[in-house]
């Protein structure tokens, strides 16, 4: 289904290369706003060292986000020291194949990373990529991401509840 993500975690850091090795991930898309950074754009501990030990992988990276704020953006993606694309208009399908030129992999070979259903997810469903949803960092967002999350909540109760019946067969 185009709105449930491939799989669900916790953290951006709960994503491990054994699990993209098994999923025969090489390169990811990575959401900034409540993926990577909060909103005060503070970036959690043990974020920068993930990125650093799935680099080291050699799985690629890179950024993709809807925010217009370049500085923002690219203050991230030097931080961990990978390319970036601001103002992605997700879930449009364009900055989702920009981002899949600049690691020049297969769409099934890339999974994207991010908080949101209807941006990250439904993005990533679209252009036949691994979709990986991860809670946001905190609570706080931005008005039209917080008009979303009610049915977003709604969403993930029904997928949680459908991947339980899969296991369960």
């Amino acid at each position: 289904m185009l709105l449930y993500p491939k799989e669900y975690f916790n953290s951006v850091k709960d994503i491990n290369i054994d699990f993209l090795n098994k999923n025969n991930i090489k390169g990811l898309i990575l959401d900034v706003d409540n993926t990577l950074i909060s909103l005060d754009r503070v970036m959690p501990n043990g974020v920068l060292e993930w990125a650093e030990e799935i680099k080291k992988n050699g799985i690629k990276i890179c950024i993709l986000s809807n925010s217009n704020k370049i500085k923002k953006v690219e203050t991230v993606a030097k931080m961990i020291e990978v390319p970036y694309i601001f103002f992605g208009k997700k879930p449009l399908k364009a900055g989702f194949l920009r981002a899949k030129d600049i690691l020049k992999l297969k769409e099934e070979n890339i999974a994207v990373v991010g908080d949101q259903i209807f941006t990250d997810i439904i993005g990533a469903n679209r252009c036949n990529m691994f979709s990986i949803l991860v809670k946001p960092i905190e609570e706080k967002d931005y008005l039209i991401t917080r008009i979303k999350r009610p049915i977003e909540k709604f969403i993930i109760k029904r997928y949680e509840k459908n991947k339980r019946k899969k296991e369960l067969k």
